[in-house]
């Protein structure tokens, strides 16, 4: 997977849209920043998420998902697209989109 699928799968999602965030490319939910590209550490995707979610995924051992400090305590999951499948990453941007689109919103477009 790379960041052309990540654009296909998330903007196919109601009122999801291209962005920047930190200088690199994003997607976000009515400015809600729900996923970005890690520059800094090439096929890295950070994907907004619970943290109860966050934790069972690195629980898992599945090396598909880390974290680094400065991501502790925040709701978010380090995802490498090298390793993920595409029903697996549709999952992720889905609920991602869930956890930051407004609640009209996501009533409107059960998603």
């Amino acid at each position: 997977m790379d960041w052309d699928d990540v654009v296909r799968i998330g903007t196919a999602l109601p009122e999801v849209e291209e962005s920047t965030s930190y200088r690199t490319p994003a997607l976000k939910v009515r400015g809600k920043l729900m996923l970005r590209l890690r520059t800094e550490a090439e096929g890295l995707l950070v994907v907004m998420c619970a943290l109860d979610e966050k934790e069972a995924m690195l629980a898992s051992g599945d090396p598909t998902f880390s974290t680094t400090p400065h991501y502790d305590g925040h709701g978010s999951i380090l995802v490498d697209l090298t390793r993920i499948g595409s029903a697996q990453l549709t999952e992720l941007i889905t609920e991602a989109w869930r956890l930051k689109a407004p609640a009209r919103l996501r009533s409107a477009h059960d998603v």
